[in-house]
């Protein structure tokens, strides 16, 4: 089953501003989200972007490029346009990945990718297993929530499932329950993302902030897989950056 792999890169970013073009082991970051994505099985990999910047420096290392609004509130609008201006089919893949995760394992994507196999699939996401009270409680790492069909019941900020008989007393987690936490990397249909933008914001979307309960406002199930290996953190502050300068210098 063939896919195409859609990397939205924005320039603006209130905690490191032009982030896609920063520097990491003489390459900007963009650059090394592209290569992995190409080591992929991916029958084609496009970098989607408003900023005239990122396309010259995108251009120059031989990515191809869709230029898109300025006005997009979210990843998913611009994944949707890129779909739009390329003229897919409705049942085409597409794989979402994030233009600040330089060092996203290729076979992680080929995961996803092959989780979509089923043509009743429409939306596929990853999850790592949580060994800590500390991340469940924090409400930067979202946490999901699956059935027996491996299927998304839902998605939260806060802790669930909730430990009724040990949260009440203390932070310790449950022997026999794993608890998830959700990876930011999406496979779509086509079809769907241009039904997901004709959507309003949905009221579980806005109140957690999770664009993907959007969707399952709508029926839309969402298949989940843990991932089949460590996906490092992304690139949000500088301090990320930093670390991943030095993973990738010593590399």
């Amino acid at each position: 089953m063939g896919f195409i792999v859609v990397i939205p890169a924005r320039h603006a970013s209130s905690r490191l501003p032009g982030k896609p073009l920063l520097d990491i082991a003489g390459k900007p970051m963009i650059q090394h989200v592209w290569e992995r994505a190409c080591q992929s099985g991916a029958d084609a990999v496009f970098i989607a972007t408003d900023h005239d910047a990122i396309r010259e420096a995108a251009e120059n290392f031989g990515a191809k490029v869709c230029m898109t609004s300025a006005g997009h509130e979210s990843g998913t609008d611009r994944l949707e346009e890129v779909a739009s201006l390329l003229k897919l089919a409705d049942d085409q893949v597409l794989v979402n990945v994030q233009g600040d995760e330089p060092l996203i394992p290729p076979a992680v994507i080929d995961q996803l990718a092959s989780l979509m196999a089923d043509a009743d699939t429409r939306m596929a996401t990853l999850y790592e297993r949580i060994s800590t009270a500390e991340q469940v409680f924090d409400p930067n790492c979202v946490k999901l929530v699956s059935d027996e069909r491996d299927q998304a019941l839902y998605f939260s900020r806060a802790p669930i499932p909730w430990y009724r008989d040990g949260f009440a007393s203390g932070k310790n987690l449950p022997d026999d329950v794993v608890y998830k936490r959700h990876i930011g990397i999406y496979g779509y249909r086509a079809g769907l993302l241009r039904e997901f933008v004709r959507w309003p914001v949905a009221g579980l979307e806005a109140v957690e902030k999770l664009e993907q309960l959007r969707a399952m406002s709508h029926g839309v199930r969402i298949k989940v897989a843990e991932a089949c290996q460590p996906i490092p953190a992304g690139v949000d502050t500088a301090d990320d950056l930093a670390l991943v300068r030095a993973l990738l210098a010593d590399g």
